[in-house]
């Protein structure tokens, strides 16, 4: 019973943490996404800017911000994260290092279907080794998280930055060009 309890309140946070990842990725792409419809309707206007030392500033400030962004949003979609890794002692796994057969990259180290089957099996058959196949999973997907939303959280400040240069600069040509027809004397 206790183990029971135990595994679903591991599942429970396993299902949490891949969520969070989904949701993550999700904002990453919308972000990109929008970015790159200002960056269009940008460019598509840059040659029409009479260049002045503040829209200067500002498309520099602009430039390098959208490429801050852009940056941390590929870290987002691609974390580097650093491995973690499992010892055991166990005498019937073959390497000094739990294969954890819930990621791609610990199913691809079998050479066939049958091999991971069995190698499944034998951790299966003991309650704390598949326990701590499943923790490990939650803390590398944690791990995974923590990188995916720090970077999320700077490419959303360099996001904001990056409008914000934008506005600006729109805001400076309409006032400039609206300027001689406010005050026409001067």
């Amino acid at each position: 019973m206790k183990s029971e309890k135990q595994f679903s309140a591991l599942m429970q946070v396993l299902s949490s943490e891949q969520q969070i990842i989904q949701r993550t990725d999700q904002k990453a792409f919308t972000l990109l996404s929008i970015l790159g419809v200002f960056m269009v309707f940008f460019i598509v206007h840059f040659p029409k800017i009479q260049m002045t030392a503040f829209i200067f500033f500002f498309m520099i400030s602009y430039f390098t911000t959208a490429l801050g962004t852009i940056y941390f949003l590929v870290r987002v979609i691609v974390p580097r994260v650093r491995k973690h890794k499992v010892k055991t002692l166990d005498e019937d796994v073959e390497k000094d290092e739990v294969i954890n057969p819930t990621f791609f990259a610990g199913i691809g180290q079998f050479n066939t279907p049958e091999e991971y089957a069995a190698y499944l099996k034998s951790i299966a058959k003991d309650d704390e080794q598949l326990y701590q196949m499943f923790a490990s999973q939650v803390f590398a997907l944690g791990n995974i998280n923590l990188v995916k939303n720090e970077n999320i959280r700077r490419s959303v400040f360099f996001f904001i930055v990056a409008l914000l240069s934008e506005l600006l600069i729109i805001m400076y040509m309409a006032y400039a060009r609206a300027l001689p027809y406010l005050f026409p004397n001067g």
